[in-house]
């Protein structure tokens, strides 16, 4: 996106690539199909330390602006949940739309093609495995930390800390969490349930699917939750397995009734799940023979499910990475550097982490649009 604004006016432009393909991480997403922007793009979808920073590159390159050039191209999408927009055929038809910007803008790409150093005098100078390239303008674009297997890599953060600018410390984000062993037997058990759910820690709250694993638990909520911890040692979230439904109050509704709460609950949720969460012996008694207490004890294990976490499955398994060169290095309007003038850093090796469902991929096009047009 930067590469192909800066070439439409008229900059000569150099688009370099470390590995030998372009957009694997555009790719892989969305099971292949490209989670390529969300409709509900505002400021209160992204975590950075200066939230306010989003504020100006997305006004300046909306998610219409990015649906408007998709349809441009031809290319189907449709809306998944909750303002999601995927490709009806692949996520290879955005890499070939986007390179093919580059193509008619000019854009000279360069593949399979490792930096060894970048420095500047007068100019930028980066020295490469094809050769040596000088520039007055110089986008760093190289992402985060998550998913090295593609070639994500700590480049982007070592070129900042040359220039001496200051890295907001990183984390894995959007990525599966590892529960305390003492509880991981019940997760393994329940490898592969699915449930509606929502997860939450301190003031923080998704409602979407959660997934059991044989390590922990994954799945859109956890997911989105996961962004919010500090760090994954000692904390704890909460899951309320059975959203839309006050339990203790429909308890108290149904206190006359003959049924086991373990069979009133295999009404909402999964047999496998309703059988592994009951191991109190009251699961099992009748709802008219429990007290109060106890019912009411019954239902927050259900709605406050109280999950303590010890690890995430890390960058290997993260989707995006929290953290990364403060914005307050930055210009939130053209997101050039402020000490170096002419250096410029986008995307996910800025400190801007969106929630997942395409807001990544719409900070991607929007701060690089607000580089390729100012550099």
């Amino acid at each position: 996106m930067a590469a192909s604004c800066a070439g439409k006016r008229g900059k000569k432009t150099l688009l370099i690539e470390h590995t030998h393909k372009i957009g694997e991480k555009i790719r892989i997403s969305g099971g292949g199909r490209c989670n390529f922007t969300n409709i509900n793009a505002t400021k209160a979808n992204y975590l950075s330390q200066n939230p306010h920073f989003i504020v100006s590159a997305l006004a300046g390159y909306t998610p219409k602006d990015f649906i408007a050039l998709v349809e441009s191209y031809g290319i189907a999408y449709h809306e998944k949940t909750l303002g999601q927009l995927f490709c009806d055929g692949s996520s290879k038809q955005i890499i070939s739309m986007l390179l093919d910007l580059c193509e008619k803008n000019n854009v000279d790409v360069k593949s399979g093609c490792s930096v060894s150093d970048v420095s500047k005098s007068d100019h930028f100078r980066i020295n490469t495995s094809d050769g040596t390239f000088t520039s007055n303008s110089l986008i760093v674009a190289c992402g985060g930390l998550s998913i090295p297997l593609i070639g994500a890599s700590d480049f982007g953060y070592r070129i900042a800390k040359k220039f001496n600018l200051n890295i907001i410390p990183t984390r894995p984000a959007l990525v599966p969490l590892i529960v305390d062993p003492s509880i991981r037997e019940l997760f393994t058990t329940l490898s592969g349930v699915s449930n509606p759910s929502i997860a939450s820690y301190k003031k923080t709250h998704f409602a979407e699917n959660i997934l059991f694993t044989h390590k922990g638990l994954s799945g859109p909520a956890i997911l989105q939750i996961s962004s919010y911890l500090e760090n994954f040692n000692n904390k704890e979230i909460s899951i309320n397995l059975l959203p839309g439904l006050d339990l203790k109050e429909q308890f108290m509704a149904d206190k006359n009734s003959k049924k086991t709460p373990a069979n009133y609950l295999k009404g909402y949720l999964t047999n496998r799940l309703v059988d592994h969460l009951a191991t109190n012996a009251d699961f099992n008694k009748s709802i008219t023979d429990l007290k109060k207490d106890s019912l009411f004890k019954i239902a927050d294990s259900i709605q406050r499910f109280s999950v303590p976490i010890n690890g995430s499955e890390g960058y290997q398994k993260a989707e995006v990475t929290v953290g990364g060169v403060d914005t307050n290095e930055l210009s939130s309007k053209t997101m050039e550097c402020k000490k170096v003038p002419g250096l410029y850093f986008i995307g996910e090796v800025v400190d801007v982490t969106g929630w997942l469902g395409g807001y990544n991929f719409q900070w991607a096009w929007s701060s690089g649009h607000a580089a390729g047009n100012n550099c």
